[in-house]
């Protein structure tokens, strides 16, 4: 079974105007629809959740002639087969607890479609395009385990934002990623979403900054490394401009470290048949720029 769920009060208030709640005020609706859940799951239904958001079920109905206020649409908002990535299964939890982790999911999930959207746009659809394509998620796959392997033991957050070269759409995605006694965990889809926003940046050939936070910090403080994207290719940044790019996360819901160590990023493999000198082409295609021409205007909150 698909279930939308509104995750916040404001949600919730305008999804109640198309007389979808009755009378219901928010607290009696999660309270009711957690024991719904629950009863669901004890008779061994699985429940598919996602988020449901106003402008986009508003956007949803307009676009199949559906009415709002129907059950129908609602179930069909509910149960859409294009929704990214594996479902969300409710797994019997209280949904004070429930309700931040899907709205995590739900970001990741939207940040998964756009970057998909911008690096087919960029790739191209036809057979040297796929071609690109293959090429390009290699690349990244070995990029994110370079950086799981360099950050060491523990648990660490990269944060990413890029966009292409001529105005392009400002990407941001941000990811935990843990190695615990040389075995790497990955941060669900969290992963997936960084992972795609990185391979988005890559094809367009625009401006990124890519930010490894260590583990906790130390008494020393805590090491922060970074890379900047340009060109398709992700360089180390000078610590100068580290002090930067955590500036520029913190305008977008990064608390800046206390304490930070700004330190250069190890190398990461470079694309397959990229140049070696920074003012080369980019690859598979854009033009170069650094880290300094992107700013946090038109940005979202990275966590």
């Amino acid at each position: 079974m698909a279930l939308a769920l509104a995750v916040r009060a404001a949600d919730f208030a305008e999804l109640a105007r198309h007389g979808l709640f009755g009378s219901l005020a928010f607290r009696e609706y999660l309270r009711r629809t957690e024991a719904g859940l629950r009863a669901l799951r004890g008779q061994g239904v699985e429940v598919h959740l996602r988020v449901f958001e106003p402008a986009d079920y508003e956007d949803y109905c307009e676009a199949f002639g559906l009415d709002p206020g129907s059950a129908g649409a609602r179930v069909a908002y509910a149960a859409d087969p294009e929704l990214a990535g594996e479902p969300f299964v409710y797994g019997g939890e209280r949904l004070t607890e429930l309700l931040p982790v899907l709205a995590d999911d739900h970001r990741a999930r939207v940040r998964i479609s756009i970057a998909c959207a911008a690096l087919l746009d960029a790739v191209g659809d036809d057979p040297s395009g796929h071609a690109r394509l293959v090429a390009v998620m290699h690349h990244v796959t070995s990029v994110y385990l370079a950086l799981a392997e360099g950050a060491g033991e523990g648990g660490h957050l990269l944060t990413l934002r890029c966009h292409g070269p001529e105005d392009g759409e400002h990407l941001t995605a941000a990811a935990d990623v843990r190695t615990d006694g040389g075995h790497l965990f990955v941060g669900g889809r969290d992963a997936e979403a960084f992972c795609a926003t990185l391979a988005a940046g890559v094809a367009l050939g625009g401006a990124g900054a890519l930010l490894l936070h260590a583990a906790p910090p130390t008494p020393g403080g805590q090491v922060v490394r970074g890379w900047a994207l340009a060109a398709g290719r992700l360089r180390p940044m000078a610590v100068r401009e580290v002090v930067d790019a955590l500036a520029d996360d913190a305008a977008l819901g990064v608390p800046f470290p206390p304490g930070a160590v700004p330190l250069p990023g190890f190398p990461l493999p470079a694309p397959p048949g990229a140049p070696s000198s920074s003012d080369a082409e980019p690859w598979p295609g854009g033009a170069s720029s650094g880290p300094g021409d992107l700013g946090p205007e038109g940005g979202e909150s990275l966590r």
